[in-house]
């Protein structure tokens, strides 16, 4: 019989369904979560050096809760947007929403904003928590949305900044002080059986690389279901494995770079790494300088970063082996990683260092596929293998199921996932969350021994004379030319072909200086680089629609391609392809 349905191993307990993620978390014990040693803290400000152990963040959690419901009177139902850079206080500011039974929506930093106000209009936030460095922008879109000053609170300033810092609006610290201090002003609602499917957690944007972002509504136990499979998957707490052979250990510690407003971060960083016993070192904004620095100053173990960081890692001339001689595993999320980088990047690492990848998105929350723990690495493209408890389908075009080796659309069905929907858009709804099935959007190719290919977005995939062509197949292989810093491909309107591959290229450093006002030397390069193509693809993958050199690939902060930008830059340029000189 053809297997058309696949199916992750078992999840060895099933979630509960009447808590919320701060009672998960901070409340309860759980079979598969392992003993955390009393000498790691959960979070530690890479700024500052400030700690922050359990009873600290669960009394933190308390103190600011009690202050938003004396204050705001923030209950269930009530939405509070997040608009801030990572701080060791974020998750306690998501837990303390959460103790009240309101929803968060963490919001990009980088927003400018009329986004802001989109994202706060759309889920209907009532109250906005911003920073020092985002409050002019938070203003700004506070007014706009018809949300008065009184709605604004911002984190607190640490190190040598604070002392030049003053506000009127009330910060993150000072309302936890006045709320430990002040009588209980709410009582956290104990959970009915069904009713943590149905409370919403987060409201979370997605990414938008192809239209406008919608509200994905998360329940608090689709995020719990989540944990509790990546701690089934990766055997956490399995007797059979000996201490030196588990990839997670308590006392581990993971670099915490990705944003928190992401779901990549929120879920897999934030809860599942606390889950399994880690320290998180937190960083407000990622340089590569300073991430190596804490690598080496807190002997960072665990990795979980984005293909635009491999890049700057593998490529990074000043990177001795010993600065990374305390990584453990590194997992590579929120876009493809090609194989070209992956082997690059391996050289960087110490030789005992598990690579992988792992794959899943806003509406899954988050991880469907990743790297299991007896295969060392994953450098050849797989996103990795279902994670326990989830299954999976591939449908063709034609709408007939897929099985082993065959592409087709990625259709996800779990506990992660079977609760979420887009907020308030029965046509997105209706869409991609069919009869209990995420429909992912991606296409993929599942081999016999589970490894999972994602071959791209099938809204990205370019059909060149009918064959299809995909832009991250060709970023991989330009990434692996010595005169390319990053890249991105889209199509561009060929009358010959329908659309031909344009790259677009932020060359290296040095590359960059050899071509600036030379364009003889600028020529060389582009035609370096298109042959480099030439020589590796077959001809209808050939950058028939040029080679151009920009300063930046755009990209959002989770490192996806926003092609759309790409394209919109295309278009700019009136860029369009040979025609029938490219038919042989």
């Amino acid at each position: 019989m053809t297997t058309t349905v696949f199916h992750g191993p078992p999840l060895e307990h099933t979630p509960p369904t009447n808590l919320t993620l701060p009672q998960f978390m901070l409340d309860v014990a759980h079979p598969l979560r392992p003993v955390r040693t009393t000498a790691n803290p959960w979070f530690i400000d890479d700024q500052t050096g400030l700690n922050v152990n359990f009873e600290e963040t669960r009394n933190r959690v308390y103190g600011l809760a009690n202050a938003l419901a004396a204050r705001w009177r923030v209950s269930e139902g009530d939405v509070v947007c997040t608009f801030t850079p990572n701080d060791v206080d974020y998750p306690i500011t998501m837990w303390a929403i959460h103790r009240l039974g309101a929803a968060v929506t963490p919001a990009n930093p980088a927003y400018t904003a009329d986004e802001l106000v989109y994202q706060i209009q759309t889920s209907r936030a009532s109250l906005l928590i911003t920073c020092a460095g985002s409050l002019g922008i938070a203003e700004e879109a506070a007014k706009k949305a018809g949300l008065s000053r009184d709605k604004i609170i911002v984190f607190d300033v640490r190190g040598p900044a604070a002392a030049n810092f003053k506000t009127s609006y009330p910060c993150i610290g000072q309302l936890i002080e006045e709320g430990l201090r002040s009588p209980p002003a709410f009582t956290e609602k104990v959970l009915a059986e069904g009713e943590g499917t149905r409370m919403i957690a987060y409201l979370c944007f997605s990414s938008g690389t192809t239209g406008k972002p919608k509200a994905v509504a998360i329940p608090h136990y689709s995020v719990i279901s989540n944990v509790i499979q990546f701690a089934s998957f990766n055997r956490i707490v399995d007797p059979k494995i000996p201490n030196e052979k588990r990839r997670f250990r308590p006392g581990d510690v993971t670099l915490g770079v990705l944003p928190m407003y992401h779901i990549y971060s929120i879920v897999v960083v934030l809860h599942c790494t606390l889950f399994c016993g880690h320290t998180i070192v937190v960083f407000p904004k990622f340089t590569l300088q300073e991430a190596i620095k804490s690598i080496i100053k807190y002997r960072i173990s665990h990795l979980w970063i984005v293909p635009p960081v491999v890049v700057l890692l593998s490529k990074h001339q000043g990177l001795k082996k010993s600065d990374l001689a305390s990584v453990r595993y590194v997992m590579v999320g929120a876009a493809p990683l090609s194989p070209e980088v992956a082997r690059q990047f391996v050289k960087v690492l110490p030789a005992d260092a598990a690579v992988g990848q792992g794959y899943g998105m806003t509406e899954t929350s988050t991880v469907v596929c990743m790297q299991p723990l007896l295969v060392h690495h994953h450098i050849d493209g797989s996103a990795g293998r279902l994670i326990s408890g989830t299954t999976v389908r591939v449908v063709g075009e034609d709408g007939k199921p897929k099985t082993y080796d065959e592409p087709g659309e990625l259709h996800v069905k779990g506990p992660q996932t079977i609760y979420n929907s887009y907020l308030n858009n029965p046509k997105a709804n209706a869409e991609t969350f069919v009869d209990g099935w995420v429909r992912t959007g991606d296409e993929v190719i599942i081999k016999k021994n589970g490894d999972i290919f994602i071959v791209d977005r099938l809204k990205e995939i370019l059909k060149v004379r009918g064959f299809q062509v995909a832009p991250a197949e060709l970023e991989g292989l330009l990434l692996d030319h010595p005169a390319v810093a990053d890249a991105g491909v889209v199509g561009i309107p060929d009358e010959y072909s329908g659309e031909v591959p344009a790259a677009f290229v932020q060359l290296q450093p040095d590359f960059a200086k050899r071509v600036k006002g030379n364009k003889k030397e600028e020529q060389k390069v582009k035609e370096a680089i298109a042959k480099h193509v030439a020589e590796n693809k077959t001809r209808y993958k050939h950058l028939d629609g040029g080679v151009h050199f920009v300063d930046a690939v755009p990209k959002n902060p989770s490192g996806k391609i926003l092609r759309r930008l790409l394209r919109d830059m295309a278009k700019e340029r009136n860029l369009t392809g040979p025609g029938r000189k490219a038919k042989l």
